[in-house]
């Protein structure tokens, strides 16, 4: 998955934003190119879990899809683990289509890694930066 330098740091910020609690969202794009990031609350409120609220996430989908975008990827933080996912992770993830995208700020780093789930196993998805257009 490549994702523009501008949607990356948007979401490190999120993250570093909403910490301790894990900050969430959707990544948007055409072909691969994730271009958009919709920023979404944590309807847990937690700092070990997170949910969408059903009518943000739709509302986020029909947005991308007014903008002429394809929801690529779902994110999440860590605050306090490494940017892989948890069993509980790995059990929520239902869609094999989207890249699961962890940005992890343990000990003050900014690590961020995506992961495709199929299953219940995951596999580390290679993220590519890419200078905005």
């Amino acid at each position: 998955m490549i994702i523009r330098k501008s949607v990356m740091e948007s979401m490190i910020l999120h993250a570093e934003r909403d910490a301790p609690i894990e900050a969430c969202g959707c990544l948007a794009g055409q072909d691969g190119v994730v271009t958009r990031h919709y920023p979404m609350a944590n309807a847990d409120g937690r700092e070990d879990h997170f949910s969408f609220d059903t009518r943000e996430q739709f509302a986020v989908y029909r947005a991308a899809r007014g903008e002429g975008l394809n929801v690529l990827g779902v994110y999440h933080s860590h605050p306090a683990t490494p940017a892989r996912p948890s069993p509980e992770d790995l059990r929520l993830a239902r869609d094999p289509d989207v890249v699961y995208v962890i940005v992890s700020l343990l000990g003050g780093s900014r690590t961020v890694r995506g992961y495709r789930v199929r299953q219940g196993a995951a596999q580390e998805e290679p993220l590519t930066i890419e200078e905005d257009a």
